[in-house]
């Protein structure tokens, strides 16, 4: 009973972040659009602030010591910068450089080929082999979202080559940042290795643009607000939620799982936004929702 309730609790963990994180790629879109927000600024200031929230937080719980445990292990600092860099950094980056260069369909339908990336990984290395239900899998993880970002229609993804290959970066950086954070994982808390990776990232790509350098005055609440939102539940949540989710499932099951994330970001910019909602699309969420169910009531591995 133990090992299925920490699976029901993984399950919650990645849906509910990878929902905060589609809605907060909505938020992002309209700071892009609506406040004229540099997206270098944003990337930095969001994971500077979402890695001291999120140590904060640990160093009142857990005590000061066993936050900076990590920095002592000379054998586990220099897989926390690498996931930090390749991991967190190019998953945020790359993600938001596409919806930029793009458009937030582009980006997320590239960024969710993830899944596809980890099953073929993980079969190349001969760590499982290909079955009919990873088949299955890959077919409803693409085809539903592919329905659910284009409407049965093409004509809307007509984006440079510049956002096309920041999305397939942001893809294989999911995909490498699933895999490799297990490794982690098994010796830390996830919210010390999340905390951690995001105020490294930040800091770094605080280099490229300081948190400092950025004209407020004519904001509105409005952006101060869905700003907050974005760092708080769209970025400091999300991360750590789908992070968290990889202690109780398997690194696939977790990315097909966090398929619900074009879903959610569908869905609220027809609530916010206005965009409108075809048919094709809701044929599309249908097809993720039944992936998520399966895989919900699936209690072996894929």
């Amino acid at each position: 009973m133990k090992n299925t309730n920490n699976r029901y609790v993984g399950i919650i963990f990645v849906i509910l972040g990878a929902s905060f994180w589609g809605i907060g790629g909505t938020a992002a879109g309209y700071l892009f659009e609506m406040a004229n927000i540099n997206v270098n600024w944003y990337v930095s200031t969001r994971l500077i602030i979402s890695g001291l929230l999120l140590l904060g937080v640990q160093v009142m719980l857990t005590g000061r010591k066993k936050v900076f445990t990590i920095w002592k292990d000379s054998k586990k600092r220099i897989p926390l910068i690498i996931f930090s860099l390749f991991g967190m950094l190019l998953v945020q980056y790359s993600y938001m450089a596409s919806i930029e260069a793009g458009n937030a369909a582009v980006a997320t339908l590239l960024q969710y080929l993830a899944p596809v990336y980890i099953i073929l990984w993980l079969i190349f290395r001969g760590l499982q082999r290909l079955q009919v239900l990873d088949i299955i899998a890959i077919f409803l993880t693409v085809l539903g979202t592919l329905l659910l970002l284009t409407n049965g229609s093409f004509n809307g993804l007509s984006v440079s080559g510049i956002a096309i290959v920041w999305g397939i970066i942001s893809g294989i950086s999911l995909t490498f940042y699933t895999l490799y954070a297990r490794n982690l994982l098994g010796f830390y808390s996830s919210v010390t290795v999340v905390g951690w990776a995001m105020l490294i990232a930040g800091v770094c790509m605080n280099i490229v643009h300081p948190v400092w350098r950025v004209e407020t005055h004519d904001w509105s609440l409005s952006t101060f607000i869905v700003l907050g939102f974005t760092i708080i539940f769209g970025t400091t949540l999300a991360f750590w939620m789908f992070i968290k989710s990889l202690e109780y499932l398997e690194a696939k099951e977790t990315t097909l799982l966090g398929t619900v994330e074009p879903l959610t970001a569908v869905v609220s910019s027809v609530i916010w936004l206005n965009l409108p909602f075809g048919t094709w699309q809701v044929v599309g969420m249908i097809l993720i929702l039944v992936l998520v169910v399966c895989l919900s009531l699936t209690k072996k591995e894929l």
